[in-house]
């Protein structure tokens, strides 16, 4: 199941961004005194009564001005709360209602989602400030005062956002038996022309703007090698570049299409090699426990010689250590070259991050590889692993018994793991091994 998103909205200069900041516990959120600082989309992953949800923090709404950074602000906003399931208008208790906020109820109430109205700067602790009956003339129910600056009434506040939510029906995802498989990359790696490679024909807007998707696209395709959901998704650009515009929100819905993917499929451009933002392309990939392709295209744009190909996948593997287990494929969306043999690796991808293995033969494996090589020890306690099994797949998750975890070396965690993976094939998926000892906290 998806997680549902709570988008924070509201003018400029209410205290969205320290209310944000307040409610994930980290200040994630560029706090300061003048409209128009929060320019881009912050979210953060939260739980509250067992419930997971995506909190987002929105710039400033300012209906009547036609400043290009605020109706770019605006615009942000217009987004996030059409794909938000709960919207949690904020107010100044301070300015009491304006004009402006009047004009945000208008366009939430026309949104029709579930809103919370929440009267912020409501600094003074003990009773209800009076001056927060006023806000019953926005027409959206019962005012919540809180404090960004103090974190009063927040768990109220996240109380009402729950209570909205479980109104709703559960965010379902597609409940086909098809492969979602992302398509990632930085801004101009041909994601779209891919895309429109394998469906045949023009399903995605083509540009040499980079920037041109905006949204994730799903688009189902079928062949002989199974059925699958495509999404193109908007380019990952790195932080510094992403601009004052719907261009942020677009990485956020890149994340979320990451996050519901079976498998990504990324995508790096050969006539720019390799470079650090695809690095984190495929970070967003693998701290999610996806699996993945890496594709390098326009292929067909480089001069090559019998070195050519060897030299850029050794590059590759350097830059990707941390995900040594997803394929290479050299291929060209324009021409189509090799672009049939994606399908292959994504669907060994898919299935390899869905093997369980049997407790039994774990157990074997780990005596087999603890005898060849002996686990580490510091000050005279060796370590001892008593059992292993595993949990979960996507990824294959496996835990490891112990009696101190504190003695469990990066280096033996990497050797294990290489033994999982030679001994059940696992090679093309991701692997988590979680540590465990009697003192640890579960």
């Amino acid at each position: 199941m998806l997680k549902p998103i709570i988008a924070i909205v509201g003018r400029p200069n209410v205290g969205k961004s320290q209310l944000f900041n307040r409610l994930v516990g980290k200040k994630l959120s560029i706090v300061e005194g003048t409209p128009g600082v929060t320019r881009d989309r912050l979210y953060a992953d939260m739980e509250w009564r067992g419930r997971q949800f995506t909190l987002i923090d929105t710039g400033g709404i300012e209906p009547r001005i036609k400043d290009d950074m605020l109706r770019f602000m605006r615009e942000q906003a217009r987004i996030a709360i059409e794909s938000a399931q709960v919207i949690v208008f904020v107010a100044d208790l301070k300015t009491g209602v304006t004009a402006a906020d009047q004009d945000v109820a208008v366009m939430l109430q026309r949104a029709g989602k579930p809103i919370v109205l929440c009267v912020n700067k409501a600094d003074k602790p003990g009773g209800t400030d009076p001056d927060v009956y006023g806000f019953y003339n926005l027409g959206l129910g019962e005012p919540l005062p809180v404090s960004g600056l103090h974190g009063l009434g927040l768990g109220e506040l996240l109380d009402a956002c729950m209570d909205r939510l479980e109104t709703l029906p559960p965010i379902e995802e597609e409940n086909d038996d098809a492969v979602r498989v992302a398509i990632i990359g930085k801004p101009n790696a041909g994601k779209s022309s891919l895309l429109n490679r394998i469906l045949g024909q023009e399903r995605a807007i083509v540009s040499e703007i980079p920037g041109t998707t905006r949204d994730a696209i799903d688009s189902p395709f079928e062949n002989e090698t199974g059925r699958y959901r495509l999404v193109d998704t908007a380019g990952i650009r790195r932080r510094a570049r992403i601009d004052g515009d719907i261009e942020y929100y677009s990485v956020l819905r890149s994340v979320m299409a990451v996050e519901r993917a079976d498998i990504t499929l990324i995508l790096i451009d050969a006539t720019e090699g390799v470079t650090e933002q695809d690095t984190k392309v495929a970070g967003l990939s693998h701290r999610h426990g996806k699996p993945a392709v890496i594709a390098v295209n326009k292929w067909d744009l480089i001069e090559k010689d019998d070195k050519t190909m060897e030299k850029m996948r050794l590059e590759i593997a350097d830059a990707f250590k941390f995900m040594a287990y997803a394929p290479i494929l050299f291929i060209s969306a324009k021409t189509g070259q090799r672009v049939d043999r994606l399908f292959a690796l994504i669907q060994e991808g898919y299935r390899q991050s869905r093997i369980r293995v049997g407790t039994g033969a774990l157990n074997e494996m780990l005596g087999d590889a603890t005898a060849r090589v002996q686990p580490p020890s510091d000050k005279g306690r060796r370590l001892k692993i008593f059992y292993i099994t595993q949990v979960s797949t996507a990824p294959p998750t496996f835990v490891l018994f112990v009696n101190d975890s504190k003695l469990f070396h990066f280096s033996y965690r990497r050797y294990l793991e290489n033994r999982i993976r030679e001994t059940f094939g696992l090679t093309a998926t991701p692997l988590k091994l979680v540590v465990r000892s009697k003192g640890d906290p579960s």
